[in-house]
């Protein structure tokens, strides 16, 4: 008895159904990606803020030693 052939149905359904494992796959890829970039971001954000208080205390640093030598205009 020979085989019957596929239905062409369930060929396509196959076809479709490789397709969304590649897209899962590449999807999870991406996240993976976007979640590293957010983390580098949230580090620079925190760098930014630690090298902002930074600048602050040197300026009010600058400001006493200006004034203990009398180097500011009044």
């Amino acid at each position: 008895m020979a085989s019957e052939p596929e239905s062409l149905l369930l060929v396509y359904l196959r076809r479709i159904d490789e397709k969304v494992d590649r897209l899962r796959d590449d999807v999870r890829e991406l996240k993976t990606g976007l979640n590293s970039v957010r983390r580098d971001l949230i580090a620079l954000a925190e760098a930014d803020a630690r090298l902002e208080l930074m600048v602050d205390r040197q300026g009010e640093r600058l400001d006493k030693i200006e004034r203990r030598l009398d180097l500011r205009d009044a």
